[in-house]
């Protein structure tokens, strides 16, 4: 089967990662170029059903598509790594320009200031303004203004193409461009993904649903999973679907609105569904799932998979969006999870100290267990919809790039 990937961004970079080419002939590159980064969202919306994912040419139209809800396929961005400001900073200088005195946008001052270290380059008069959602253009734009006259900025940086075009006549300013390697390692980490979710999707699921009498609007509340309803000894049901349409009735496991339905017309409903590869596998899955919902309450549902993954629904609120973040909400957490509200604490505490996201290895050092237990940690998380995918972390690294998360506890 081929992967389309959907190239979003100014059109000169779109075509510097069309030009970088897919990384193997069964994925297909199809350019979406936009004019300015507000234009995002209608192309992503426009292209949505002829692309299996998107690769953003940088984090900033990745964040407009995110915050406005329109990433519906495998999403990523290409990251802006210190290699990238180093070959700008070489350029400069071999065109005589003082980067001692620049201003620099959208990258981690953290990655800046390590990279002018390498190089031997004071970084006393070089202002940074990393990138953070709800940062616009004009933003962006007065940034460098303001450091060229409050700062003597001789040289802006900026990665973003409608701030380098308004301010490319009033100083000596420069646009950054991802590297071929920085393009290649985002192309092929999401053919992974993509790839990945494309197999999920077609995973055997088996659900099943215990009630206290018969229900004939049962397979009208089902209608959304699609497969087969059939009764099972004793009085409970089996649902027959996949993972993939029980990802989208469930809104990627993050509510479970059958559950509300269900607990309007019964005192006690409880529900598990089971992801395996096999239908073995979804079976015992399906059962542990039923088990830890009748443990839980008088109405709960659960979604079991590999690796011990449960997640836990509760009606009366998972429709809708989940509470704001303080103590009350950390049982509900927890539960979702399956982890301790200690565990969720501390994990709090880690999302605080790395805003920019954290990877496996991070969570793995803060809560001083193994890199497979984190990873297991974090697939909870993104399951239950509190952590989400980000990109990847390349700079300094051979091999697979570690994924980025962002927590939402």
């Amino acid at each position: 089967m081929t992967l389309t990937l959907g190239i979003v961004g100014p059109e000169d970079l779109v075509h510097r990662v069309a030009a970088v080419g897919a990384p193997d002939g069964s994925t297909a590159l199809l350019p979406l170029p936009y004019r300015h980064e507000s234009e995002t969202v209608e192309i992503i919306e426009g292209a949505d059903a002829r692309v299996d994912a998107f690769l953003f040419t940088g984090v900033v139209p990745y964040t407009i598509a995110a915050d406005a809800g329109a990433l519906t396929r495998p999403s990523m961005y290409v990251a802006y790594d210190g290699a990238t400001l180093l070959r700008a900073l070489v350029e400069l200088l071999r065109l005589g320009h003082d980067v001692t005195r620049a201003s620099i946008d959208t990258l981690r001052r953290a990655d800046v200031l390590e990279t002018l270290t390498e190089a031997k380059l004071p970084t006393d008069h070089v202002s940074v303004l990393p990138y953070r959602p709800g940062l616009t253009s004009d933003d962006i734009v007065a940034f460098h203004r303001a450091a060229r006259e409050r700062d003597d900025c001789r040289v802006a940086i900026t990665c973003l193409g409608s701030a380098y075009h308004r301010l490319e006549t009033e100083m000596q300013v420069i646009r950054l461009a991802p590297s071929r390697y920085s393009i290649r390692a985002a192309l092929q980490a999401l053919v992974l993904t993509t790839s990945g979710r494309h197999a999920g999707d077609a995973q055997v699921t088996l659900g099943m649903i215990e009630l206290p009498e018969p229900d004939d609007r049962l397979p009208g509340d089902l209608v959304t999973l699609g497969g087969s309803l059939a009764a099972l000894p004793g009085g409970g049901h089996l649902v027959v679907t996949t993972r993939g349409l029980l990802e989208q009735a469930t809104g990627q496991f993050t509510r479970m609105p059958i559950l509300d339905r269900l607990a309007e017309r019964h005192p006690a409903v409880h529900i598990g569904f089971g992801v395996g590869r096999t239908a073995a596998d979804a079976e015992t899955l399906a059962r542990r799932a039923l088990n830890r919902a009748a443990s839980v309450g008088a109405v709960a549902g659960v979604v079991s998979m590999a690796e011990d993954i449960d997640i836990v629904f509760e009606p009366a609120g998972d429709d809708g969006p989940l509470p704001e973040r303080g103590q009350d909400d950390l049982p509900l957490l927890a539960r979702r999870v399956g982890l301790s509200p200690q565990t969720v604490v501390r994990l709090r505490e880690l999302a605080e100290t790395r805003p920019d996201g954290l990877t496996t290895h991070d969570v793995a050092e803060h809560l001083d267990v193994q890199q497979r237990t984190a990873r297991r940690i974090l697939k909870r998380l993104e399951r239950a919809g509190l952590a989400a995918p980000t990109g990847s972390q390349q700079q300094g690294r051979t091999g697979r790039p570690p994924t980025v998360y962002r927590l939402h506890l």
